[in-house]
């Protein structure tokens, strides 16, 4: 049976600076998962791993232990027209307004690359693709397995949650960082994101790592460090991983809110759309048709050729959607006004994302609903001249009562002054394998 551990131990060992050696590793990701390492124990080492730290031996290992805790999927033999179908999947750390999964994948599976996207729901101020597909009536995210290869063999695409039998341990710990102040730690993140990546069975995978105001990482150190963690993983793993530093000080695009952002990505997958989100959704496009062997695509060809959105509209009938109904609306709405003459110095992408989740459109705790038509429209983006008494924001929701607190969220959120911004691109940069 190998070595024997206790859990008081492991934790003292990562409580006083210690390395976890690859059994100890083994044995309480184990032990977690079987019900042994109860969860004030677990919690213990959460918070020791995010004062002391991991090296790379040991976060490898951890992410290895968590995506052997459950099943892992295989779609090796994926096959259209007798050919096999490449996989190419691409994972957000999050961020507010952050709808980009939506026009991706159908944009990328029109070029006939299969692309698995199983999403999560939201927490706190970024929203959850789930969340926002499930906007689209009928649309369901529940798949079967046989259900999700029938689905990429014959559109290419699919949205949906992740099975409970895919690393498990990973979905145990995320609930207890949540309630422990232990979300921030890199180790953790980078493992339980890539265990749920590799354990999916994708042969390439894009990260977009987020940094800014409305993302976990708020430095671009933090972000590279964390990029440059998940990206060797992947690779060590057999699963061909880059991954693109991307910025989220402010919000991406215009919306933020369910079925706000759903609507959103339609205007992109016509062809059309903010700047920056169709910015965002053609550089991951490339990257990921890269990942599968196609360069020197043009990947707008397709938004404007109405390819994409053949597959959109596919890949939600596909999942029970009906993708021609009307988006729900909120009964009720109330804007708010700029308070002097000027130019849009910036926007905080926190307080909107704040303001959106405050109004419905988020959760505070796993498993609590959330209303689709709730958020907020921006009406401004930094560098746009703004006259006193010109809206800066909408906000929606089907509780008015939420007003309120909304509008304490956006206070303070929009700086008008002389300056126009320097213009950015979304993109900082792109993160690889180190030769």
């Amino acid at each position: 049976m190998g070595e024997s551990f206790d859990a008081v131990s492991v934790i003292a060992t990562k409580r006083d600076g210690g390395a976890l050696s690859d059994a100890e590793i083994d044995w309480v990701i184990d032990g977690f998962t079987a019900g042994e390492v109860h969860d004030e124990q677990m919690s213990a080492l959460a918070m020791a791993i995010l004062l002391r730290g991991m090296d790379r031996r040991e976060i490898s290992r951890w992410t290895t232990a968590m995506t052997n805790s459950g099943q892992r999927m295989d779609f090796s033999g994926l096959r259209r027209a007798g050919r096999p179908l490449v996989t190419v999947d691409k994972h957000s750390t999050g961020g507010v307004g952050d709808k980009i999964t939506l026009p991706l994948a159908p944009l990328v599976a029109s070029y006939g690359i299969a692309v698995p996207q199983l999403s999560g729901r939201g927490l706190g101020h970024t929203g959850g693709t789930l969340d926002k597909l499930e906007a689209i009536a009928g649309w369901r995210s529940d798949l079967t397995y046989d259900e999700i290869v029938s689905l990429l063999e014959s559109v290419g695409a699919v949205v949906c949650a992740a099975g409970a039998s895919l690393a498990p341990a990973d979905k145990k710990l995320y609930a207890l960082r949540d309630v422990t102040g232990t979300v921030e730690s890199i180790p953790l993140i980078a493992s339980s994101i890539m265990s749920k990546k590799i354990a999916e069975g994708t042969q390439a995978l894009v990260l977009d790592v987020k940094v800014g105001a409305g993302a976990f990482m708020k430095s671009e150190a933090d972000a590279r460090e964390l990029a440059q963690i998940m990206v060797e993983l992947g690779n060590e793993a057999g699963v061909r991983t880059s991954a693109l530093l991307t910025s989220m000080w402010e919000p991406l695009g215009m919306t933020a809110g369910n079925a706000l952002e759903v609507a959103e990505s339609l205007e992109v997958l016509s062809g059309g759309g903010p700047a920056d989100v169709v910015e965002l959704t053609v550089a991951l496009a490339t990257e990921m048709l890269a990942a599968a062997g196609m360069t020197g695509v043009d990947v707008t060809d397709n938004l404007r050729n109405g390819k994409a959105m053949d597959v959109w509209e596919a890949m939600v009938r596909g999942q029970g959607g009906d993708p021609k109904a009307a988006l729900p609306q909120a009964d009720h709405s109330e804007t708010i006004y700029a308070e002097s003459t000027g130019v849009i110095e910036s926007v905080d992408a926190m307080s909107v994302g704040r303001a959106a989740w405050r109004l419905g459109a988020g959760r505070a705790r796993q498993g609590e609903s959330v209303q689709a038509e709730a958020g907020v429209r921006m009406h401004v983006r930094s560098g746009d001249r703004v006259e006193a008494g010109d809206p800066l924001f909408t906000m929606y929701t089907a509780t008015p009562e939420r007003f309120a607190s909304g509008r304490a969220a956006l206070a303070g959120s929009t700086v008008i002054g002389s300056t126009p911004p320097q213009t950015l691109s979304r993109v900082i940069d792109r993160v690889t394998v180190e030769a």
